[in-house]
């Protein structure tokens, strides 16, 4: 049979566990794969050839012996490069971090391979993870399968580009402001940001620590929403390298509630979104109303607020970390890295006093955000107010006013500072031919709720659209 390499990471393993496909021959169309194509599209930075090959076959042996199988046994994945993986680049796009590799597997990639997935290898990111895009200056730009002259996404852009291509079945990568969930939609793939904790972030560079710890998570991308669940019922759980960890049970939720009540809205009443993007959201309210939700208009009151917030710490924070580690060697940092810092410094340097201040203001903010989510568990809007950019563009017109870069990151950094789960699943694409996808939002710990409603969008949009040839086709 002809392998199916776009198929859904759980079909895969299904056809794997029935003996219909062999582990060694999905691996090895998988690496011819990334071998043709990555060097188009820059998504991968470290594959692990022979180790993936050597783990196929030990896969097609337990298979033959009718072991027990795990729910992923046989399936190819990827992992972002800010997340250990023993013997693979763990550089985080830097060439601070040049050459360094992982001395061991982080957590979540221990329990992908224990669940029988193969780890193929690490996937490029934005320098130090500070980007919409992904570009560094260690290994250069990576290109959306979609279109080459767009980006795919940051700072998971790798993740993206190599799952909507076809090189890897599903994937790992990481959000402190929208770094899954843009790139899922920039993409056309899904990606859940879990509630801080709920998959532990050891063995990410940098650190989910102290503030970061606040706002910084790892979580799930694939083609899929039934792919995206199935990972993290694999990697969730606590570990004692995460601050956030609880024992929470995961439970999933096949169907929502008869009667679900989610609170819709198009834009935040500061930064228009594109008219296609606004289509994409009525489309999928329209989708949960067909299917017995109560869908009523509502947008959260302290978006704003929770937006200045997330910047002290994404921003004013981050400055306090990069900028001695930049000062005088800027030559050696990517451009975007530069103009980063650049914008952090339009304000004073964070204080400690002001710290303890945002850590103080947020948990009050979150806990108004939760009250009104008490009659809107369930909320639905863009994942950003535009489509996937040309590489390096700075700002958009929109409804005939600029909308800037750093502004276009609210739609999802929002949720990272009220450790929401975010849901990003692809709904339509633009008159250009690119995807857009709508954000799905629960209270903490609801990750089930949002694959549910994320579930009901995927089976009335229909069938998962790949990218034009060559990235799309097998």
């Amino acid at each position: 049979m002809s392998i199916p390499l776009l198929a859904p990471a759980t079909e895969l393993a299904r056809l794997v566990r029935t003996g219909e496909l062999s582990p060694v021959e999905l691996v090895t169309a998988t690496l011819e794969r990334i071998e043709a194509l990555n060097p188009a599209l820059n998504a991968y930075v470290g594959v692990d050839f022979e180790r993936a090959l050597d783990a196929a076959r030990s896969a097609e042996r337990k298979a033959s012996a009718r072991e027990a199988l795990g729910p992923l046994h046989g399936v190819p994945v990827s992992i972002k490069s800010s997340v250990a993986v023993r013997g693979l680049p763990w550089e985080t796009g830097t060439r601070f971090r040049q050459g360094v590799t992982g001395d061991s597997d982080a957590t979540l990639v221990s329990r992908l391979r224990s669940a029988g997935a193969i780890v193929l290898g690490v996937t490029n990111v934005a320098e130090q993870l500070m980007a919409w895009e992904t570009d560094n200056a260690l290994y250069g730009r990576t290109r959306s399968p979609w279109a080459l002259d767009r980006t795919p996404g940051g700072s998971s852009g790798g993740e993206a580009a190599a799952i909507a291509a076809g090189l890897s079945a599903g994937g790992i990568g990481s959000d402190g402001g929208g770094s899954i969930r843009v790139p899922a939609h920039f993409s056309g793939i899904c990606g859940l940001k879990p509630t801080p904790g709920r998959v532990p972030a050891t063995g990410h560079f940098p650190p989910c620590a102290g503030p970061f710890a606040l706002t910084g998570v790892v979580g799930p991308m694939a083609r899929t929403v039934d792919d995206v669940e199935t990972l993290l019922e694999v990697m969730a759980g606590p570990d004692i390298g995460d601050p956030n960890g609880h024992p929470v049970p995961f439970a999933a939720m096949r169907s929502l509630p008869a009667g679900t009540r989610v609170g819709v809205f198009e834009d935040d009443g500061e930064v228009p979104v594109t008219a296609e993007t606004r289509e994409a959201v009525r489309q999928a309210a329209r989708w949960l109303a067909d299917a017995g939700c109560q869908v009523e208009p509502f947008r959260p009151d302290g978006l704003e607020e929770a937006r200045v917030l997330w910047w002290e710490i994404f921003g004013r924070a981050s400055r306090l970390i990069l900028e001695p580690m930049v000062e005088g060697r800027e030559a050696e940092v990517h451009p975007n890295l530069v103009e980063f810092l650049d914008w952090t410094r339009r304000t004073p340097k964070l204080t400690a006093e002001r710290l303890l201040e945002v850590e103080i203001l947020r948990d009050l903010l979150k806990s108004r955000v939760l009250a009104q989510m008490e009659r809107y568990p369930l909320l639905l809007c863009p994942v950003a107010p535009i489509p996937a950019f040309r590489h390096g563009e700075r700002t958009w017109t929109i409804e005939g006013k600029t909308v800037h870069y750093l502004d276009a990151w609210r739609y999802s950094a929002w949720f990272n500072l009220l450790q929401n789960p975010g849901m990003a699943v692809p709904v339509l694409q633009t008159g250009e031919g690119l995807p857009i996808g709508v954000q799905l939002v629960a209270a903490p710990w609801q990750e089930a709720l949002t694959l549910a409603a994320a579930r009901v969008v995927e089976q009335s949009r229909g069938p998962w659209l790949p990218p034009p040839a060559p990235f799309g086709t097998i």
